[in-house]
């Protein structure tokens, strides 16, 4: 190589080693702050799980005197007729052993708490059927984050039979990360049981099944839509969705669920957004 051919290379390979440089610079940075993020995601999560009050699973709350009105022969108010023709307002959630009063009097638009034992999954459940994604990225606070709050599908309704859940898949293990481990049978094996509180009441769910699955952007043939399954009042749909989990789960738990049982359908991302990994369970307690 010529004296003039060594000198236009050497500014090049310098100019290369400058962007390789501020590359790694950057991409350093980009990972250092999202390790920040997720710390104080976590610490905030820990910060909501120090106010929660005792567990009352095993016991029940005392029932409190009931006060009789100073005046019991006072006249009943008299509610004038436009009044009555409005529409009631919604009515406030009332927990029986005020457990989580304190998280419910911050955000009302919490529904419960999850947690699943081997799993880092201990967390709010938001419901805001209003505004169905409102907490993919928003925590409990309000604030804009990385991992969101896990959030009650917009569909599922008191009643509906199947409560679907969906969680983000954290790089940390955080969030609903934790349910890719139940690909692993033996980890079935020990950790059968989710436990999901509601603001009313205690409520433990008995895993039946583990399963990968898409999000189908177009109708197919053949195809398992268990995001559809919501609404499972009806019997003859509720054996559908049985039928169709076990032809998809990746083994035999030996325990299904029949018509009439409570279910719930924890989702999150397997590996993009278009899979999806669940473990559907049905309430025992």
């Amino acid at each position: 190589m010529s004296k003039s051919g060594r000198e236009i290379k050497r500014p090049l390979m310098t100019a290369a080693l400058v962007v390789l440089c501020v590359v790694f610079a950057i991409s350093g940075a980009i990972t250092a702050y999202q390790a920040i993020r997720y710390a104080r995601e976590s610490n905030d999560f820990d910060e909501l799980k120090k106010q929660l009050g005792p567990s009352s699973s095993l016991s029940e709350p005392e029932e409190e005197p009931i006060s009789e009105p100073e005046n019991s022969d006072a006249p009943e108010a008299v509610v004038p007729e436009e009044q009555e023709e409005q529409e009631e307002p919604k009515p406030v959630r009332i927990s029986t052993n005020g457990r989580y009063d304190e998280l419910y009097a911050q955000n009302p638009e919490m529904y419960g708490w999850i947690t699943v034992e081997g799993t880092k999954i201990d967390y709010p459940v938001m419901y805001t059927p209003d505004d169905p994604e409102k907490y993919l990225h928003l925590s409990f606070e309000g604030k804009k984050t990385l991992s969101g709050v896990p959030f009650i599908d917009a569909l599922c309704f008191e009643g509906c039979n199947n409560y679907i859940i969906y969680g983000h898949h954290m790089n940390n293990g955080k969030m609903f990360a934790g349910l890719l481990k139940y690909a692993d049978e033996d980890f079935y094996k020990e950790h059968k049981t989710v436990i999901f509180d509601t603001i009313e009441e205690h409520g433990e769910y008995e895993i039946i099944a583990a399963f990968r699955s898409k999000v189908y952007r177009y109708m197919e043939d053949g195809v398992f839509y268990w995001y559809n399954y919501t609404d499972l009042r009806d019997e003859d749909v509720f054996n559908e969705y049985i039928a169709g989990i076990d032809s998809v789960k990746l083994y035999d738990t030996g325990v299904t669920a029949e018509f009439g049982d409570e279910l719930i359908t924890l989702s999150t991302c397997a590996s993009n957004s278009s899979n999806r990994f669940v473990v559907v369970a049905k309430r025992i307690v």
